[in-house]
């Protein structure tokens, strides 16, 4: 049982055999449901044929699910007293969350009233927390008020702008988003908060995992209902190639470790951490194309609107965009295990499957994807191999 309360100090950023804490995988299990209503949304745009249409809508909730995620993630590195008040606190946020996974559908359709909502019921949650930390650790007050005032004065950009007509256009999103992503790097400035860089490695590693968890999920749906309406080659074809991506892309991302990196280099964190929106956009993508490959099966009146190119696409892309930010997010930190040649040659290849794609088929081009990203684990490890091990 934890502590009824414990006087909030920062934790030691080199306490030994640091791991996640039971509320932290709670908290993520959270976002599934967001995770899952934008990814499905997304996979629904591109079957009807109107991919372009909910990029926008799509990148727009993503950073709304990502960047709450992200914020108590790093908090919770820096200060976890896990007493009662704590608790209390966190479980608001995770309130916070299931409000805005339900205002998702109506996101979609340009109503942010919902998210931003439900963005409200997490900033309290968390300004209280750093409100918290500024009492009771006074070595690390100026960061912590910074952050209570910083979070603060941006959710009231964010509620002001559900008063412009239609929530606004589309650069006062882009205004409340960029003032958001401004609060850490003013917060930090007075001293920066003792994170665990392998507690935060760690915890971005689940992250991911709950994404692929997601397009596993996304694609056992699609396929239980194509199951329905009768098996066919290509379905089963699609649907073992989209499971060799899942792996493939689960096994290169973990080949990459990033908590030595980051213990080496913390000043290199707002680099990997922010460009990890992109690697995590790309990943829930991912679940909704696999979900759209399966559909494309299907046949007679349970076709979907979308070609083989745009359904392909839809897959090809946000691996190339994961293989991308791979290197991205880790050379900063001096630590890469998959050599950039071999990355850019598979993205190229990947992105090559989508100009095929009216030619051989999406079945074809799926499996093409997956053995892309075979050859390239597999060279990866044999130079790995060749490598001779440091005394």
């Amino acid at each position: 049982m934890p502590s009824l309360r414990t006087r909030m100090v920062a934790r030691d950023l080199a306490e030994p055999h640091r791991v996640s804490s039971p509320l932290e995988l709670l908290f993520d299990l959270t976002f599934v449901a967001a995770v899952s209503q934008a990814a499905g949304r997304l996979a629904t745009a591109v079957e009807e044929g109107h991919a372009a249409d909910a990029a926008g809508p799509f990148l727009a909730v993503f950073f709304a699910i990502w960047w709450a995620w992200m914020n108590f993630t790093w908090f919770a590195s820096a200060y976890d007293t896990d007493d009662v008040p704590y608790r209390v606190m966190t479980f608001v946020q995770m309130a916070g969350v299931l409000v805005l996974a339900a205002g998702v559908p109506s996101a979609f359709g340009g109503d942010f009233t919902a998210v931003t909502i439900g963005y409200l019921v997490m900033r309290v949650g968390l300004v209280s927390l750093w409100t918290r930390a500024a009492i009771a650790h006074p070595e690390g007050r100026a960061t912590a008020a910074r952050y209570a005032v910083g979070v603060s004065l941006v959710q009231v950009l964010w509620l002001s702008r559900l008063a412009l007509p239609g929530n606004g256009p589309v650069w006062a999103f882009v205004v409340c988003a960029l003032a958001d992503l401004s609060v850490p790097l003013f917060a930090e400035r007075p001293r920066m908060t003792t994170w665990h860089p392998h507690h935060i490695a760690e915890r971005y590693g689940l992250f991911t995992i709950i994404l692929l968890g997601e397009s596993v999920l996304a694609a056992t749906n699609a396929v239980q209902g194509a199951v329905a309406h009768g098996l066919s080659a290509d379905l089963v074809v699609i649907a073992l190639a989209g499971l060799a991506v899942v792996f493939a892309v689960w096994w290169i991302y973990f080949s990459e470790p990033a908590g030595e990196g980051l213990s080496e280099r913390r000043d290199r964190s707002f680099v990997w951490g922010y460009g990890h929106y992109l690697m995590f956009a790309a990943l829930a993508a991912l679940g909704a194309g696999l979900e759209v490959a399966v559909a494309s099966a299907g046949e007679g009146e349970h076709r979907i609107e979308a070609d083989a190119t745009a359904v392909v696409a839809a897959t090809a892309v946000p691996v190339a965009i994961v293989l991308a930010m791979l290197w991205a997010l880790h050379a900063p930190l001096g630590r890469v295990t998959v050599p950039p040649p071999f990355i850019a040659v598979a993205i190229v290849l990947t992105l090559l499957t989508v100009l095929g794609a009216s030619t051989i088929g999406v079945a074809a081009s799926l499996t093409a994807i997956a053995v892309v990203l075979v050859l390239l684990l597999a060279a990866t490890l044999v130079r790995k191999s060749r490598v001779p091990a440091t005394p």
